[in-house]
């Protein structure tokens, strides 16, 4: 390229260097002149323009900018160019994520030559859908063909960058208390913790409240499993100062590994990250209970755009792990408020999203069981009934409702803790149909339908709830049914419209009759997971379940629906 100041009457070709207005009209910075163009400067009196002409070879700022920026990125990485324009070409992040950049080897490209610049969001950035995470800049006018294909070289080993996607989780707040806790201190650790989950798209599903002890910790573990929640986080009424400390050992007794144990990030040094299976468990650093950005954002970010940080990427973290942002806001009194005890853990309900309700059935007498109440028994550590009731409450549903009946105050003991609303069926004796006709006259006024789950399921988590409720259309009413392999299983949604019927019922039979009454009103999701089938009626059948256990392997939970 040939960069200089020529003669109006030999310039047709150049780029004109700067802007030019003569006269009312304005020649932009760029452009390449034209013959009628050098006539009108000629008649402005302008003898002389700065630009440039390119040499053979040479691949204009635009062209160059935009194969530069195409090396970047590739298949699969939710990043893609725009059109370039004076020199630039930007990448956009396709959908919301976390930005990982290969370091390296963009130094290496932008140490290639000083007519090359590339620009990127910080490694681990968190970039919404739309935004420039790249820029590439073309200093000059033009640049050599072999400067592109020195860039193609060191790109040849695959994207330089990629926007891991931040997928929505199911996420259990577990909290532990000492006598004299203040309850503004809970109240405030699951509005900071809901804040941060939702700023990232994930929700806060289950809030879970018991005693600082190691064996109360266990069984929160094992309930937050249970339920289906695939992040379990913990703030400890004290910070964990050892891996032997109180809620490091539940978690490694309720069969857990224990990652890595502080960082070097202030806020957030005692920060703990372990794994019960393929999930993982935040043992939150004190900062934890606050909104302000701390080590424990850092490492949420990567979790949930399933980046599970290794124990050299957290010790990697120093460098700029000194975390001195501006105030953020921190809980205010109306917020406090809001959130009462601190263990609500419902979140707001997307505007024109169906009000759907849970019901859950334990009101049996559990006789072909033996002696125990089925629903008391523990499997995986959890008992039966408070499984059902878990998964329903780390749901989207708006409500949970239990109906009881057969040793009621030993089942509601076990549901205390639960914020379920309870009710008495002193008709138990009649079957299951009495249990859904007290259950469907106790639910609230405003809803749009009811997904009904059995107390002896124990495999059921919230996402087979959520699956089953995603799928009802309040525009279209039906009633909805997993299914696996034609086979229906539970639970199954009710449309409003059916309350009064399903509260009709007699007998044992549920409402399995008034189902194939109205075969023209069933829409079918497949589920491939027999969870949706493994009920337990006699000892046999709980040794099953209790083998069939995996926790957090997930679902297997298909997207089509049945046609």
């Amino acid at each position: 390229m040939i960069f200089g100041e020529f003669d109006t009457d030999a310039a047709a070709g150049v780029m004109l260097a700067h802007t030019l207005k003569v006269g009312g009209r304005t020649l932009k910075k760029g452009r390449t002149l034209a013959a009628a163009d050098l006539a009108w400067l000629r008649d402005a009196g302008i003898n002389t323009v700065l630009g440039a002409r390119l040499a053979p070879g040479d691949v204009a700022e635009d062209a160059a900018a935009a194969q530069i920026a195409a090396l970047l990125t590739g298949a699969d990485t939710n990043a893609a160019t725009r059109p370039p324009y004076t020199g630039r070409c930007n990448l956009h992040a396709s959908l919301r994520g976390i930005v990982q950049v290969d370091r390296e080897r963009i130094d290496r490209l932008n140490l290639l030559d000083e007519a090359v610049a590339i620009g990127t969001l910080p490694q681990h950035a968190v970039a919404r859908a739309g935004q420039v995470v790249a820029t590439v800049k073309i200093i000059p006018f033009a640049v050599p063909a072999r400067l592109i294909d020195a860039c193609r070289e060191i790109a040849s080993a695959g994207p330089l960058l990629r926007v891991a996607e931040l997928k929505p989780h199911r996420v259990a707040l577990i909290l532990s208390e000492l006598p004299g806790m203040k309850e503004s201190v809970f109240a405030g650790t699951v509005a900071a913790t809901r804040h941060r989950l939702d700023a990232l798209g994930s929700r806060l599903a289950l809030v879970l409240r018991c005693a600082h002890e190691r064996a109360a910790l266990e069984a929160m573990v094992r309930q937050a499993l249970a339920a289906g929640c695939d992040l379990v986080l913990v703030s400890g009424a004290t910070v964990a100062k050892d891996r032997h400390d109180i809620a490091p050992a539940a978690v490694t007794a309720a069969g857990g590994r224990i990652d890595h144990f502080g960082m070097p990030v202030e806020p957030g040094n005692m920060l703990v990250l372990a794994h019960l299976g393929s999930v993982p468990v935040v043992i939150m650093p004190g900062c934890g209970r606050s909104r302000r950005t701390n080590g424990l954002d850092w490492v949420l970010q990567r979790l949930l755009a399933g980046l599970v940080p290794t124990r050299e990427d957290i010790m990697r973290l120093g460098v700029g792990g000194l975390i001195r942002s501006p105030l953020e806001a921190e809980d205010d009194a109306a917020e406090d408020a809001e959130d009462g005890d601190g263990e609500s853990s419902a979140a707001p309900r997307r505007p024109g999203a169906p009000r759907v309700a849970a019901l859950v059935l334990a009101a049996g007498r559990s006789s072909r069981m033996g002696a125990p109440n089925k629903l008391l028994i523990e499997v995986g550590g959890v008992p039966m009934v408070l499984r059902a009731v878990n998964a329903a409450r780390a749901s989207c549903a708006e409500s949970v409702t239990v109906v009881v009946g057969h040793e009621a105050e030993a089942v509601g003991t076990v549901l205390a803790a639960s914020g379920a609303t309870l009710v008495d069926n002193p008709d138990h004796a009649q079957g299951m149909s009495s249990s859904l006709r007290h259950g469907i006259a106790a639910l609230p006024d405003d809803i749009d339908a009811v997904i009904v789950l059995l107390g002896d399921m124990p495999r059921i988590t919230a996402e087979h709830v959520d699956r089953v409720i995603a799928a009802f259309d309040p525009a279209a009413p039906s009633i909805v049914t997993p299914e696996k392999d034609g086979r229906r299983g539970n639970p199954i949604l009710w449309p409003r419209e059916f309350f009064a019927a399903m509260a009709g019922i007699c007998g044992d039979q549920g409402a399995r009759g008034l189902i194939e009454h109205n075969a023209d009103r069933v829409k079918r999701i497949a589920i491939d997971d027999d969870a949706i089938f493994v009920d337990v009626d006699r000892p046999g059948d709980l040794a099953q379940a209790e083998a069939s256990l995996v926790p957090q392997s997930g679902s297997g939970i298909i997207e089509e629906p049945v046609t």
